[in-house]
Protein backbone atom coordinates (compact mmCIF):
# COMPACT_ATOMS: atom_id res chain seq x y z
CA UNK A 1 0.00 0.00 0.00
CA UNK A 2 1.69 3.35 -0.86
CA UNK A 3 0.07 6.15 1.68
CA UNK A 4 -0.64 9.35 0.36
CA UNK A 5 -0.50 12.48 3.53
CA UNK A 6 -4.11 14.08 3.86
CA UNK A 7 -2.45 17.33 3.04
CA UNK A 8 -2.65 16.58 -0.19
CA UNK A 9 -5.79 15.12 -0.74
CA UNK A 10 -7.46 18.15 -1.94
CA UNK A 11 -4.71 18.36 -4.69
CA UNK A 12 -5.51 14.63 -5.61
CA UNK A 13 -7.38 13.88 -9.15
CA UNK A 14 -10.42 11.53 -9.57
CA UNK A 15 -8.10 9.59 -11.26
CA UNK A 16 -5.59 9.27 -8.34
CA UNK A 17 -8.57 8.70 -6.19
CA UNK A 18 -10.51 5.88 -7.91
CA UNK A 19 -7.92 4.22 -9.81
CA UNK A 20 -9.65 1.53 -11.06
CA UNK A 21 -13.43 2.37 -10.02
CA UNK A 22 -13.88 5.65 -11.88
CA UNK A 23 -15.92 4.52 -14.29
CA UNK A 24 -16.97 1.48 -13.27
CA UNK A 25 -20.90 2.36 -13.71
CA UNK A 26 -22.78 3.65 -16.46
CA UNK A 27 -24.98 6.97 -16.22
CA UNK A 28 -28.62 6.13 -16.63
CA UNK A 29 -30.62 8.41 -19.42
CA UNK A 30 -34.41 9.89 -20.02
CA UNK A 31 -35.45 11.47 -23.25
CA UNK A 32 -36.04 14.89 -22.73
CA UNK A 33 -39.65 14.32 -24.25
CA UNK A 34 -40.65 11.86 -21.44
CA UNK A 35 -42.78 12.76 -18.91
CA UNK A 36 -41.78 13.54 -15.49
CA UNK A 37 -43.60 10.76 -14.17
CA UNK A 38 -41.32 8.48 -16.02
CA UNK A 39 -38.75 10.05 -14.25
CA UNK A 40 -40.63 9.98 -11.21
CA UNK A 41 -40.41 6.28 -11.52
CA UNK A 42 -36.58 6.19 -12.43
CA UNK A 43 -35.54 8.58 -9.66
CA UNK A 44 -37.54 6.56 -7.05
CA UNK A 45 -35.17 3.25 -8.04
CA UNK A 46 -31.69 4.79 -8.94
CA UNK A 47 -31.97 7.82 -6.34
CA UNK A 48 -29.04 7.71 -3.11
CA UNK A 49 -27.06 5.25 -5.22
CA UNK A 50 -23.89 5.75 -7.27
CA UNK A 51 -26.59 7.12 -10.08
CA UNK A 52 -28.41 10.07 -7.90
CA UNK A 53 -29.97 11.90 -10.95
CA UNK A 54 -30.80 11.07 -14.20
CA UNK A 55 -29.12 12.52 -17.34
CA UNK A 56 -31.82 14.40 -19.75
CA UNK A 57 -30.92 13.33 -23.30
CA UNK A 58 -31.69 15.10 -26.73
CA UNK A 59 -30.47 12.93 -29.54
CA UNK A 60 -27.92 11.25 -27.92
CA UNK A 61 -27.08 14.40 -26.87
CA UNK A 62 -26.82 15.40 -23.28
CA UNK A 63 -28.35 18.49 -21.87
CA UNK A 64 -29.44 18.55 -18.30
CA UNK A 65 -29.84 16.33 -15.14
CA UNK A 66 -33.04 15.67 -13.44
CA UNK A 67 -33.06 14.46 -9.66
CA UNK A 68 -35.59 14.45 -6.47
CA UNK A 69 -35.16 17.94 -5.83
CA UNK A 70 -36.14 19.51 -9.90
CA UNK A 71 -39.58 17.11 -9.92
CA UNK A 72 -40.62 18.04 -5.74
CA UNK A 73 -39.76 21.55 -6.91
CA UNK A 74 -41.94 20.80 -10.08
CA UNK A 75 -44.74 19.14 -7.73
CA UNK A 76 -45.02 21.97 -4.80
CA UNK A 77 -46.30 23.95 -7.80
CA UNK A 78 -48.19 21.84 -10.01
CA UNK A 79 -49.33 19.67 -7.24
CA UNK A 80 -52.17 17.31 -9.42
CA UNK A 81 -51.56 14.08 -10.30
CA UNK A 82 -52.13 15.36 -14.25
CA UNK A 83 -49.19 17.58 -13.87
CA UNK A 84 -46.61 14.58 -13.80
CA UNK A 85 -48.38 13.30 -17.84
CA UNK A 86 -48.37 16.68 -19.06
CA UNK A 87 -44.86 18.16 -18.02
CA UNK A 88 -41.51 16.77 -19.83
CA UNK A 89 -38.43 16.31 -18.47
CA UNK A 90 -36.79 18.97 -20.21
CA UNK A 91 -39.26 21.17 -19.15
CA UNK A 92 -37.78 20.91 -14.89
CA UNK A 93 -34.37 19.41 -15.50
CA UNK A 94 -30.85 21.48 -14.65
CA UNK A 95 -29.99 22.28 -17.25
CA UNK A 96 -26.03 22.73 -16.68
CA UNK A 97 -24.71 19.46 -16.92
CA UNK A 98 -21.56 19.18 -14.09
CA UNK A 99 -19.03 16.85 -16.11
CA UNK A 100 -15.57 16.48 -15.10
CA UNK A 101 -12.43 14.48 -16.01
CA UNK A 102 -9.44 12.00 -15.09
CA UNK A 103 -7.67 15.11 -14.11
CA UNK A 104 -9.99 16.83 -12.19
CA UNK A 105 -9.07 17.98 -8.44
CA UNK A 106 -10.88 17.05 -5.28
CA UNK A 107 -11.26 20.58 -4.50
CA UNK A 108 -12.58 21.66 -7.69
CA UNK A 109 -14.99 18.91 -8.07
CA UNK A 110 -16.70 19.91 -4.32
CA UNK A 111 -16.37 23.42 -5.42
CA UNK A 112 -18.55 22.61 -8.35
CA UNK A 113 -20.84 20.31 -6.50
CA UNK A 114 -21.03 23.19 -3.42
CA UNK A 115 -22.03 25.96 -6.10
CA UNK A 116 -24.78 23.82 -7.61
CA UNK A 117 -25.78 22.16 -4.35
CA UNK A 118 -25.65 19.09 -6.14
CA UNK A 119 -23.74 16.27 -5.47
CA UNK A 120 -23.39 14.67 -8.32
CA UNK A 121 -21.24 14.77 -11.76
CA UNK A 122 -20.96 12.99 -14.95
CA UNK A 123 -17.35 11.83 -16.61
CA UNK A 124 -17.07 10.20 -19.62
CA UNK A 125 -15.89 6.63 -20.18
CA UNK A 126 -13.66 3.98 -22.22
CA UNK A 127 -16.83 2.97 -24.39
CA UNK A 128 -18.05 6.62 -25.16
CA UNK A 129 -20.82 7.21 -22.85
CA UNK A 130 -20.80 8.66 -18.98
CA UNK A 131 -20.52 7.63 -16.33
CA UNK A 132 -21.65 9.07 -12.61
CA UNK A 133 -19.47 10.15 -9.99
CA UNK A 134 -21.85 11.30 -6.57
CA UNK A 135 -21.03 11.90 -3.23
CA UNK A 136 -22.07 8.27 -2.81
CA UNK A 137 -18.92 6.99 -4.61
CA UNK A 138 -16.77 9.31 -2.27
CA UNK A 139 -17.69 6.66 0.62
CA UNK A 140 -14.69 4.72 -1.76
CA UNK A 141 -12.20 7.09 -0.61
CA UNK A 142 -13.64 7.51 2.98
CA UNK A 143 -12.92 3.55 3.10
CA UNK A 144 -9.36 4.14 2.80
CA UNK A 145 -8.90 6.94 4.75
CA UNK A 146 -6.96 5.90 7.90
CA UNK A 147 -7.32 8.72 10.52
CA UNK A 148 -7.93 9.50 14.31
CA UNK A 149 -10.75 11.50 13.93
CA UNK A 150 -14.40 9.43 14.46
CA UNK A 151 -18.13 9.17 13.83
CA UNK A 152 -18.02 11.57 17.24
CA UNK A 153 -15.79 13.79 15.62
CA UNK A 154 -18.30 14.78 12.86
CA UNK A 155 -19.68 18.18 12.80
CA UNK A 156 -23.28 18.20 14.32
CA UNK A 157 -26.05 19.57 12.55
CA UNK A 158 -29.74 20.68 13.72
CA UNK A 159 -31.89 17.41 12.78
CA UNK A 160 -35.23 18.21 11.11
CA UNK A 161 -37.80 16.12 12.40
CA UNK A 162 -41.87 15.32 11.57
CA UNK A 163 -44.30 13.72 13.23
CA UNK A 164 -45.80 11.89 10.66
CA UNK A 165 -49.12 12.90 10.20
CA UNK A 166 -48.74 16.05 8.21
CA UNK A 167 -49.66 16.35 4.30
CA UNK A 168 -47.17 15.80 1.75
CA UNK A 169 -47.29 20.13 1.02
CA UNK A 170 -45.14 20.60 4.64
CA UNK A 171 -42.65 17.65 4.76
CA UNK A 172 -41.77 19.50 1.25
CA UNK A 173 -41.71 22.67 3.16
CA UNK A 174 -39.52 21.54 5.70
CA UNK A 175 -37.55 19.93 3.29
CA UNK A 176 -36.97 22.97 0.87
CA UNK A 177 -36.63 25.45 4.05
CA UNK A 178 -33.84 23.70 5.51
CA UNK A 179 -32.29 22.46 2.25
CA UNK A 180 -32.61 18.71 3.12
CA UNK A 181 -33.36 15.26 1.36
CA UNK A 182 -34.28 13.75 4.49
CA UNK A 183 -36.08 14.14 7.42
CA UNK A 184 -36.14 12.29 10.91
CA UNK A 185 -40.10 10.73 12.46
CA UNK A 186 -39.98 12.35 15.82
CA UNK A 187 -37.37 10.27 17.96
CA UNK A 188 -37.12 7.36 16.17
CA UNK A 189 -35.38 5.17 14.05
CA UNK A 190 -37.22 6.03 10.83
CA UNK A 191 -37.23 8.88 8.03
CA UNK A 192 -38.44 10.31 5.11
CA UNK A 193 -36.30 11.08 2.17
CA UNK A 194 -37.36 12.49 -1.31
CA UNK A 195 -36.56 8.95 -2.83
CA UNK A 196 -39.14 7.36 -0.66
CA UNK A 197 -41.72 10.07 -1.72
CA UNK A 198 -40.95 9.86 -5.10
CA UNK A 199 -41.69 6.18 -4.54
CA UNK A 200 -45.25 7.08 -2.84
CA UNK A 201 -45.88 9.31 -6.01
CA UNK A 202 -45.49 6.72 -8.34
CA UNK A 203 -47.71 4.44 -6.39
CA UNK A 204 -50.27 6.74 -5.53
CA UNK A 205 -50.02 7.95 -9.67
CA UNK A 206 -50.82 4.68 -10.49
CA UNK A 207 -53.46 3.18 -8.21
CA UNK A 208 -55.28 6.08 -6.61
CA UNK A 209 -56.35 8.09 -9.53
CA UNK A 210 -59.29 10.33 -7.36
CA UNK A 211 -56.68 12.04 -5.89
CA UNK A 212 -56.66 15.77 -7.10
CA UNK A 213 -53.89 17.73 -5.20
CA UNK A 214 -51.34 15.67 -4.48
CA UNK A 215 -49.65 17.86 -1.53
CA UNK A 216 -52.56 16.45 0.88
CA UNK A 217 -51.25 13.18 0.88
CA UNK A 218 -51.03 12.28 4.23
CA UNK A 219 -46.96 11.44 4.96
CA UNK A 220 -48.22 8.61 6.87
CA UNK A 221 -49.03 7.03 3.35
CA UNK A 222 -45.72 7.08 2.11
CA UNK A 223 -43.12 4.52 3.55
CA UNK A 224 -40.25 5.34 5.86
CA UNK A 225 -37.01 3.82 5.70
CA UNK A 226 -35.25 3.25 8.75
CA UNK A 227 -31.76 5.22 9.84
CA UNK A 228 -28.83 2.69 10.85
CA UNK A 229 -28.52 3.09 14.43
CA UNK A 230 -24.40 2.98 15.84
CA UNK A 231 -23.89 2.47 19.20
CA UNK A 232 -20.22 2.71 19.73
CA UNK A 233 -17.95 5.59 18.18
CA UNK A 234 -16.04 3.97 15.49
CA UNK A 235 -13.62 5.48 13.41
CA UNK A 236 -14.37 7.79 10.19
CA UNK A 237 -12.80 4.99 7.53
CA UNK A 238 -14.86 2.26 9.59
CA UNK A 239 -17.91 4.76 9.28
CA UNK A 240 -17.90 4.61 5.47
CA UNK A 241 -17.26 1.09 4.93
CA UNK A 242 -20.72 0.48 7.19
CA UNK A 243 -22.10 3.09 5.19
CA UNK A 244 -21.07 1.78 1.67
CA UNK A 245 -22.28 -1.72 2.57
CA UNK A 246 -25.75 -0.09 2.51
CA UNK A 247 -28.32 0.28 -0.31
CA UNK A 248 -29.32 3.65 1.80
CA UNK A 249 -26.33 4.86 3.78
CA UNK A 250 -27.98 7.18 6.53
CA UNK A 251 -26.52 6.77 9.98
CA UNK A 252 -26.85 8.05 13.14
CA UNK A 253 -24.65 7.80 16.62
CA UNK A 254 -26.18 10.01 19.54
CA UNK A 255 -27.25 13.29 18.11
CA UNK A 256 -25.03 13.03 14.96
CA UNK A 257 -26.65 12.54 11.56
CA UNK A 258 -24.09 11.42 8.84
CA UNK A 259 -24.98 11.16 4.99
CA UNK A 260 -22.30 11.01 1.91
CA UNK A 261 -22.36 14.17 1.51
CA UNK A 262 -21.41 14.61 4.97
CA UNK A 263 -18.90 11.99 4.04
CA UNK A 264 -17.55 14.76 1.62
CA UNK A 265 -17.64 17.61 3.63
CA UNK A 266 -15.38 15.67 6.22
CA UNK A 267 -13.43 14.99 3.60
CA UNK A 268 -12.37 18.42 2.59
CA UNK A 269 -12.58 19.86 6.31
CA UNK A 270 -10.26 21.70 7.88
CA UNK A 271 -10.36 18.84 11.04
CA UNK A 272 -9.23 16.31 8.03
CA UNK A 273 -6.34 18.69 6.77
CA UNK A 274 -4.90 18.70 10.59
CA UNK A 275 -5.56 15.33 11.68
CA UNK A 276 -2.69 13.10 11.67
CA UNK A 277 -4.19 11.05 8.64
CA UNK A 278 -2.97 9.10 5.64
CA UNK A 279 -5.25 7.70 2.30
CA UNK A 280 -3.94 4.35 1.39
CA UNK A 281 -3.53 4.15 -2.25
CA UNK A 282 -3.56 0.27 -3.91
CA UNK A 283 -0.88 0.26 -5.87
CA UNK A 284 -1.07 -1.62 -9.28
CA UNK A 285 1.40 -3.29 -11.51
CA UNK A 286 1.50 -1.28 -15.05
CA UNK A 287 1.26 -4.59 -17.19
CA UNK A 288 -1.48 -6.62 -15.29
CA UNK A 289 -3.14 -4.35 -13.48
CA UNK A 290 -3.31 -5.88 -10.42
CA UNK A 291 -2.48 -4.62 -6.77
CA UNK A 292 1.17 -5.03 -5.69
Amino acid sequence: MESVSKEGILELTLEQLFPETLTDTNCVFVDKDREVWLATEMCAQYLESTIDALVVQDNGKSIGIIGGYDILDHLRKNPTRDSLYQHTTQEIMFKDVPQVSSQTKFKDLMDTWKNSRRAFAVIQNKSGSYSPVSARKMLEVGKKYKTDLSVSSMPKKKIITFQGDEPLRDILDLMFDNKTRKLLLGTSNQFISDRTILEGLSRITKFQKDVDNLLDVPINKFTFDHIKVLTEDISFDKLCSVMDRMEHPYVIYKDIVVSPWDICLALSSEDIQTSEAKLEMSKTCPHCGKNI
